[in-house]
Order: C-alpha cells, then sequence, then structure tokens
C-alpha cells in the first residue's frame, strides 16, 4: 500500500476520527452502542455506505459536478440515500433479527452527518477514486472503532457498581470523553494531519 494511502486511512480511522475527534455520527454512536453485537453491525453497514459514497463522490466529481456544482450537495444526499435505502433491504432479507436490532438507527445513516461529511471532505481535499476509497475505509474504519469501544465500555458500565447519579446518560457522556480524549491524543502521536 502506498504511504500516501495508508497516512489518509491512518487518519481518517485514528487522528481525526470522525466521531470521536469531529463529533460526527454522533446519533447511532449513543443510540446503538449499548450492544456490541449490533454496535459492530452497524459499523459494517457503515463502512458499506462509505465506501459506495466515495465512489460515487468521485464519480459525481468527475462527471457531473464540473458542469452544475449546484448540485453537489443534494447529488450527495440522493446517493446516500439510495445506497442507505439498498443496506436496509439487504439486511432485512439476509437479517431480520439484526434489522429488528437496529431498529430506527438504520435509516438514520441516511442522515448520518458522518456519511455526508465523508462526501464533502473528499470533494473539498480533491482526493481522487483510490484516496476517496483509502480514506471512506479509514473513515468507516474508525467509526466503527467508536462505536465498538463505545459498546464494550457500556456494557462493562452496566455490570459494575457505579452511583446512581452518574448511571446512565451520565455514564455515557463521560464514556465518551475519555474515548474522545484518548483519540484527539493521536494527533499528537502522528502530527496534526490534514
Amino acid at each position: 500500500m502506498d504511504s500516501n494511502l495508508l497516512w489518509i486511512f491512518v487518519s481518517a480511522a485514528l487522528v481525526n476520527n470522525f466521531t470521536l475527534s469531529m463529533f460526527l455520527g454522533l446519533c447511532p454512536f449513543f443510540g446503538v452502542s449499548a450492544r456490541l453485537d449490533t454496535a459492530f453491525r452497524l459499523g459494517l453497514a457503515n463502512i458499506f455506505v462509505l465506501i459506495i459514497t466515495s465512489l460515487a463522490a468521485s464519480a459525481l466529481n468527475a462527471w457531473v459536478l464540473p458542469y452544475a456544482p449546484y448540485l453537489r450537495l443534494i447529488s450527495f444526499i440522493l446517493v446516500i440515500a439510495s445506497t442507505v435505502q439498498f443496506v436496509e433491504m439487504v439486511i432485512k432479507r439476509f437479517s431480520p433479527a439484526l434489522f429488528k436490532a437496529l431498529g430506527i438507527f438504520l435509516p438514520l445513516i441516511t442522515t448520518n452527518c458522518a456519511i455526508l461529511g465523508l462526501a464533502l471532505f473528499q470533494t473539498s481535499r480533491e482526493y481522487g477514486v483510490i484516496e476517496g476509497v483509502a480514506f471512506a475505509a479509514g473513515a468507516g474504519v474508525g467509526l466503527t472503532l467508536a462505536l465498538v469501544l463505545m459498546a464494550g465500555l457500556r456494557e462493562e458500565a452496566e455490570l459494575s457498581t457505579i452511583p446512581g447519579i452518574v448511571r446512565g446518560t451520565a455514564m455515557n457522556l463521560i464514556i465518551a470523553g475519555l474515548l474522545s480524549l484518548g483519540f484527539m491524543g493521536f494527533a499528537g502521536l502522528f502530527g496534526q494531519a490534514a
């Protein structure tokens, strides 16, 4: 793997993690991270949607948007909504239990600002197809990592003796803050990424 592609991947997954450094995609982060298996599967669905969005954004940036730049936002939203609808149909068909477990959060991928952010960041950074896919894969892995870490810590917190005043939402916010601090530390290790 080219070192530039590796850097784009690591930067998106760790240094500039969409959820824990940029605070994008917090709705599924808090909503679906109660159980580890559900969080992991939603993370996989997000990776798929991010990669398809990246490929579609590259195609739109190359062939459509130079001639109609005013369509940028609406075309990205259309691609994201279509991809999420496809993922929702596939999950409903092949894994009804997962479909039920994800509930409202599966269609909420459509409004997940991390997905739209990927298309906009990729466009503003002028990534090509390969760089865009590396960026999307890194962002997806980072989002999945954030979901899985949060879910694991929430499951552990449920089994722990925690004072009543910080149980529930307060504990979840404390966990999220500590995870965010940890991920922001990667910027010091790798230098501030672009």
